[in-house]
């Protein structure tokens, strides 16, 4: 048995699989990411509200949703770009080729 972050992965698993540990400690990698954007895109956001509100007056409550609501918006998206970018390497570490890009319009 091989260790995989907390899961242990079966032998022949990771011999038929040898990226798989590069892949594990990539998406470790993206979450914590997106956990340390989520902290500071919502301290970031509180305090800039707080520093707006000397001029608007309104309710703390709703500095504090805003702030986890853009702090959840950023951390969404990195967390989603970072996993992207694993995938990729995923797919290079299986296939020895990186994936096609389908989202954009190339001219040949």
């Amino acid at each position: 048995m091989v260790n995989l972050g907390l899961s242990r992965v079966d032998d022949a698993v990771a011999a038929k699989h040898p990226g798989l540990g590069e892949y594990a400690a990539c998406q470790s990698k993206a979450f914590v990411k997106g956990l340390f954007t989520f902290v500071t895109g919502t301290g970031a956001t509180l305090g800039l509200q707080m520093f707006v509100q000397r001029k608007f007056k309104y309710p703390f409550q709703w500095n504090v949703l805003v702030a986890v609501v853009a702090g959840s918006v950023a951390s969404y998206w990195v967390t989603r770009v970072e996993s992207q970018k694993c995938s990729n390497l995923w797919l290079f570490l299986e296939t020895g080729q990186l994936p096609t890009d389908t989202g954009t319009d190339q001219r040949s």
